[in-house]
């Protein structure tokens, strides 16, 4: 029971609908999403469509979840696809059809899901499909969700708990899902439930990476999540708000070390471009990212440097030429496939420095200015093990900086970064 490398062996990149579409997305905009990443941004590594949360749930409108509503279920208490949210699951096809649309672009499909079994099978007692076990028989009335109230936990140590994870997993392989993003499972940990997802996964005879939501997972399940899962939330819920980039910093830091082939702290979702338009998170809906140009450089950096899978959240048909270019820079998400060991150097007051090695040799050095006015940061060549000439060029601008010796000095704007190679 572990992810293996091979599966996620560098963090995935894709789009998610829950920033601009909350519960509600349509299978409409599902797939004009997924044209525009297939025709603009699948040559730069992005490949996974993601539908999140209750694609079950016939009325969701917003973000906001209905409690205690009739949800899409089939007769083993599997959630199956609102048909009139998405057409093509009629007839039991499930996201059989959507999957088979998406791969035809050329990219991968993902749905989220919630731990746990629905509440409405276990009131109504129903089958699990390969065991005589029965809903009310696994599930664990006092393990509830604090924000949805879709699902009862499952008590991983009863018979037929890991037969019903297998049967939903057997579901989504048919379906050709590639990407499942469960819910509710990091944070409060529930160890034995990741455990029967992970096997569910491995016996259901399809590759499909292994996201878990929401966090902050807890550090010291750092080895537990490495071997069960390929990426799991290391903060709560991240909005286009400063204070919430700003602890990102922490956050990276503190998991810098478990960064890996097949297994990535996830520093969330990147709320970029047009989002919101069906959301009320923090009493703002329908919006344009709140991020400044030089935030949103710097989320970007802090996210590549690290190396956290990237999902992007907004309305990707919206994009502007400012929101597509942060996205399909190519000597930026170089980072993302083609570097290593990425760590902080250093944080002293507003300056934060991180590093990370190239696989053809070169450096990066990434410098962020988290304070209110431009500053000049200054690393002294001796910092980073590197001595002679060494040739510069900035990532971002994607042009030459010249030679330098001894140390480097990059001028860098509030709350913004600058991304170097140095050679």
């Amino acid at each position: 029971m572990t992810a293996t490398v091979e599966i996620a062996s560098s963090p995935p990149m894709g789009w998610n609908s829950w920033d601009c579409y909350g519960a509600s997305v349509t299978e409409e905009e599902v797939l004009g999403n997924a044209a525009y990443m297939s025709e603009h941004m699948k040559s730069y590594g992005w490949e996974y469509v993601v539908v999140d949360i209750q694609w079950y749930e016939p009325d969701a409108n917003s973000s906001i979840y209905r409690p205690f509503v009739p949800l899409a279920m089939d007769d083993y208490a599997r959630l199956i696809p609102a048909i009139n949210r998405f057409p093509s699951a009629e007839q039991g096809r499930g996201f059989g059809p959507l999957a088979d649309q998406i791969h035809g672009m050329g990219l991968k499909f993902g749905i989220h899901i919630m731990r746990g079994i629905p509440r409405q099978a276990v009131h109504a007692n129903t089958p699990i499909l390969g065991t005589s076990r029965t809903a009310r028989d696994i599930a664990s009335t006092t393990s509830i969700c604090s924000w949805n109230t879709d699902m009862y936990g499952i008590d991983a140590t009863k018979e037929g708990a890991q037969a019903y994870y297998n049967s939903i997993f057997e579901l989504y392989a048919s379906w050709g899902v590639d990407f499942v993003k469960v819910d509710d499972i990091s944070f409060p940990y529930s160890e034995g439930e990741i455990e029967l997802i992970r096997n569910a996964i491995d016996h259901c005879g399809r590759n499909m990476v292994l996201s878990l939501s929401c966090g902050p997972a807890p550090l010291e399940k750092a080895e537990h999540l490495k071997t069960h899962a390929n990426m799991w939330r290391m903060t709560a819920d991240f909005w286009d708000r400063w204070e919430d980039l700003f602890d990102e910093f922490y956050k990276c830091a503190l998991w810098q070390e478990h960064v890996g082939p097949g297994h990535w702290p996830d520093a969330d979702m990147l709320p970029l471009g047009h989002i919101a338009l069906r959301s009320y998170e923090h009493a703002v809906g329908d919006r344009w990212t709140r991020f400044t140009k030089d935030e949103q450089v710097t989320m970007m950096t802090l996210w590549c440097i690290f190396r956290s899978p990237l999902m992007v959240g907004g309305e990707l048909r919206d994009n502007d030429e400012w929101t597509l270019s942060l996205l399909t820079n190519p000597e930026v998400l170089r980072l993302i496939t083609h570097s290593f060991g990425g760590k902080q150097l250093f944080r002293s007051g507003s300056h934060i420095a991180w590093t990370a090695k190239d696989q053809d040799g070169s450096m990066y050095l990434a410098v962020f200015n988290t304070g209110v006015t431009a500053d000049y940061i200054e690393i002294p060549f001796s910092k980073l093990q590197l001595e002679g000439v060494i040739h510069v060029r900035d990532v971002w601008e994607r042009a030459e900086l010249g030679q330098a010796e001894h140390s480097i000095s990059l001028r860098t704007l509030p709350h913004g970064a600058r991304l170097v190679k140095l050679t």
